[in-house]
């Protein structure tokens, strides 16, 4: 006769009929355990569906981003052998040369710097320049007429059939420019753009010695040409030259690449999201676990085995976590079509939304292995609960004894992690770092809420009143949520107030960097012949001439004697090619101005004539991508005239100073006759004195341009804005991941909650009462969170500022006690809504419908 009342067998049928019978009065609590992954798994749905849908319509619409079939590109003038060549390729052919200058609106005097674009041709020849009206992108190249960025045209209150001053020219405003082939909508914030016809930019007078300016030649071929093949036959004369190419297929390819790089960043941030939520599955499931010890005791006494127990209450959470991922797919794909919208001013193409079949299966299937991975932490448990815990008291507490295969557990985790992380990187070492990074983030958290709790049991506040010392003791009892709530709501918080310390660090540092006696304007692309004039205008208006700087354009002939054809051929040479191809702008002076210093070798301000050794100071940087050291030789052809010299010294140089550095400085001595342009720093007091002193300057010197603080700034702030804004849209999902975690970890806790309502109202306490204990343990569990979270975001950013931009750290400490605030009320309104059940019904009442 069998003696085991259930049959040791691992049939699933009857897994299934008894994992059904279980859940039929926890199925609610189940759900909550995996509702956590819910918004985890629909970020992880909607980016994969986005990058999908992105990579797509790149594809498709590759050919307008570029424009046409190929596009060249230079920033040095073409010479007539090369200007053969390029006319030699053939097809439909434009021009456009673009480069930095001031405009002038006559209707109200306003000025700024932006970037002309001279076309000519009938460019572009796949898509449009997106205009207002339509027929503007066409018209404008008819005659003396302008397309300029809408940003511009709100800023100074101009629209079409205005006027705008480009040099010497003035031009009839025709159209608001919208959008520009291949370019995103944050890159009009940086540069916006004012195109004129190309047969008017000589006579504009801007096109002088020492201006920037890029220009670039596009391609229409006839469909059965093969352009890679027509490039390739030309490639090594346009890179002796200096010129660059891009066809199709490498635009293609490029901005591909740049799109996967955010895709893959947005996707890290909503794994995160979905690991905080798997740290409220582990917990719930825990707690689920620690009240189920009776029900499994009893059925090992009847004869169920350890393994059986495991395989029914497994069965349970992956069920959950299998409606869980369906809701979370269901959520990301509604998620995905919002998206666009978010990342609008990122993207370069238009996004078709699309539902990908690939990104729904990755859901489901990470939903599932994610919540069995961390649900197994207190399943494996399951296995030691022994027929006896049936004969101990039900007021005793009940502690799992620990099971070698929790290591294990942990052990997948991290290389689940790990193996994720590699996939969204390049390498298996950003991975690491990655994970590394979460694994501090995360024991740097859970060590905090362990510490908060040891030192509330430590030094507890036995004289306090006993409503205070009630909720107090409710932080380290048995269930408590501090560590869950801790990592969960104190993770989010930290992620909102890192990015805000950042950016304001961000425009600090640009502020600081125009403080004090700082210049604050530069005025570049003087003549050597109105350097004196401009320098009379400037003290006209009372600002002083901080610096006065002579620029010297030269290219890079000889490293260690090796020319740029004997580093082509012989690829054992350890310099690189471009050193050779870029036109070098140094300047020459005697002494060291504040942004600098020497790092290395010694400083030699002065030589006498080119017969002596030169030395030269080289920025740190730059020497470390060229491969230069101290000694080393370079033979720079100043404009026809080579000149000899040595490596003296390296500076550290700090770029973030609105003044003139360079990259290669020379002694005085040597450059003073070359043919030069000048710079000139001063410092404007108001935006009024700026605003004034602009104005003249456009119209006495129109050729001058001016690199203000204040619109840095303002670039500066509308570019990062939109970058937050999108972080902060991803960081929202870790919040409310947060969110679900607490509400679920006080409705699962509600069992416990109950037994305490039922004594403290039984031995008296008024509702009263109990809703105070209630709300002051979530205003402690709200601000330990908020705290850590704030603390940690304060550190990081601190060390950033000290290490990385090197500035003082000073956060603005209203916003802090905003969040602060923000979190800890809504930690104590949830928590009080879901206990609100408790409160409003009678001891008896609640155990009736708690044990029925």
């Amino acid at each position: 006769m069998d003696r085991t009342l259930i049959k040791p067998t691992l049939q699933p049928k009857w897994l299934l009929t008894m994992a059904w019978r279980d859940s039929r009065r926890n199925r609610s609590r189940l759900l909550l355990f995996v509702s956590s992954i819910i918004l985890g798994i629909a970020a992880l749905v909607a980016i994969q569906s986005f990058s999908e849908n992105l990579r797509d319509d790149i594809d498709d619409q590759a050919k307008t981003l570029l424009g046409a079939d190929l596009g060249i590109y230079t920033n040095q003038p073409v010479t007539k052998t090369m200007q053969k060549t390029l006319h030699n390729l053939g097809g439909r052919q434009a021009r456009e040369y673009y480069f930095a200058s001031m405009i002038l609106f006559p209707k109200n005097s306003g000025s700024r710097l932006v970037q002309i674009r001279a076309l000519q041709g009938d460019y572009p020849f796949y898509g449009a320049i997106e205009t207002t009206p339509a027929a503007a992108s066409r018209t404008f190249r008819n005659g003396r007429n302008a397309l300029v960025d809408k940003t511009v045209l709100l800023q100074f209150n101009a629209r079409p059939g205005d006027s705008v001053k480009i040099g010497n020219l003035t031009f009839r405003i025709v159209g608001e420019l919208n959008k520009i082939p291949g370019q995103a909508g944050i890159a009009a914030s940086m540069a916006p753009a004012v195109y004129i016809p190309m047969q008017y930019l000589n006579q504009t007078g801007l096109m002088q010695k020492g201006s920037r300016i890029n220009y670039r030649f596009y391609y229409q071929f006839p469909p059965q040409t093969d352009v890679e093949k027509l490039v390739k036959g030309i490639e090594p004369r346009l890179e002796k030259d200096g010129l660059s190419y891009e066809t199709i297929a490498s635009k293609k390819e490029n901005t591909g690449k740049a799109f996967s790089d955010l895709t893959r960043f947005l996707t890290l941030v909503g794994f995160i999201a979905l690991l905080l939520g798997c740290v409220g599955v582990a917990s719930s499931v825990h707690i689920y676990i620690k009240e189920k010890i009776q029900t499994i005791a009893i059925l090992r006494c009847l004869g169920t085995q350890s393994r059986q127990a495991f395989f029914i209450y497994l069965i349970q959470i992956l069920a959950m976590g299998l409606l869980g991922s369906i809701i979370g797919v269901m959520a990301g794909t509604l998620v995905q079509r919002v998206l666009p919208v978010v990342l609008a001013d990122f993207l370069p193409v238009a996004i078709t939304v699309s539902i990908s079949w690939k990104a729904i299966l990755l859901g489901i299937g990470t939903g599932l292995f994610i919540s069995l991975l961390f649900a197994l932490l207190p399943l494996v448990s399951i296995r030691n609960i022994s027929p006896l815990n049936t004969l101990r008291i039900s007021f005793e507490t009940e502690k799992l004894q620990s099971d070698p295969w929790r290591w294990a557990v942990y052990a997948l985790i991290i290389l689940f992690i790990l193996s994720f992380a590699a996939l969204q990187m390049d390498t298996w070492r950003q991975a690491a770092y990655f994970t590394g990074g979460l694994a501090v983030a995360f024991l740097v958290l859970a060590g905090m809420a362990s510490l908060l709790t040891w030192l509330v049991r430590r030094f507890f506040p036995v004289s306090w009143s006993y409503l205070w010392r009630q909720s107090i003791a409710n932080l380290y009892r048995p269930n408590n949520q501090t560590l869950i709530l801790i990592v969960a709501i104190g993770l989010g918080t930290g992620l909102i107030a890192t990015l805000f310390f950042v950016q304001n660090l961000l425009i600090g540092q640009v502020t600081l960097s125009g403080s004090g006696n700082q210049p604050n304007m530069v005025l570049f692309d003087i003549q050597t012949s109105q350097k004196d004039q401009v320098a009379a205008l400037a003290r006209q208006y009372k600002l002083p001439l901080m610096q006065q700087v002579p620029i010297v354009t030269m290219r890079l002939v000889q490293v260690n004697g090796h020319t740029d054809e004997e580093v082509r051929k012989d690829s054992t040479l350890d310099i690189p090619k471009g050193a050779f191809t870029r036109e070098y702008r140094v300047t020459y002076r005697d002494t060291l101005i504040s942004s600098e210093k020497i790092s290395k070798g010694q400083w030699h301000g002065t030589a006498t004539s080119l017969e002596d050794t030169i030395y030269v100071s080289l920025d740190e940087n730059f020497a470390e991508r060229m491969k230069l050291k101290l000694g080393d030789t370079l033979l720079f052809n100043v404009q026809g005239a080579p000149i000899q010299t040595v490596v003296g010294s390296f500076r550290k140089v700090d770029w973030n100073r609105i003044q003139s550095n360079f990259l290669v400085l020379f002694p005085t001595g040597i450059l003073e006759e070359a043919p030069q342009f000048h710079v000139i720093a001063t410092q404007v007091r108001s935006n009024k004195n700026s605003a004034d002193f602009q104005r003249a300057l456009v119209t006495r010197f129109p050729n001058v341009s001016v690199i203000d603080l204040a619109l840095i700034l303002t670039t500066l702030d509308d570019i990062l804005s939109k970058i937050a804004f999108v972080i902060r849209f991803m960081a929202g999902f870790s919040i409310a991941t947060g969110i679900l975690v607490l509400i679920g970890s006080v409705l699962i806790s509600k069992f416990q909650r109950v037994q305490e309502s039922v004594l403290l109202r039984t031995l008296g306490a008024s509702s009263r009462q109990i809703l105070l204990i209630t709300a002051l343990e979530y205003f402690f569990l709200g601000a330990l969170a908020a705290a850590t979270g704030l603390t940690l975001a304060i550190g990081g950013s601190w060390a950033l500022a000290y290490y990385s931009f090197e500035i003082p750290f000073a956060p603005a400490w209203l916003p802090v006690i905003i969040l602060f605030t923000a979190v800890t009320l809504l930690t104590v309104i949830i928590g009080l809504l879901n206990s609100r059940s408790i409160l409003n019904r009678p001891p008896l009442e609640v155990l009736r419908s708690e044990v029925v």
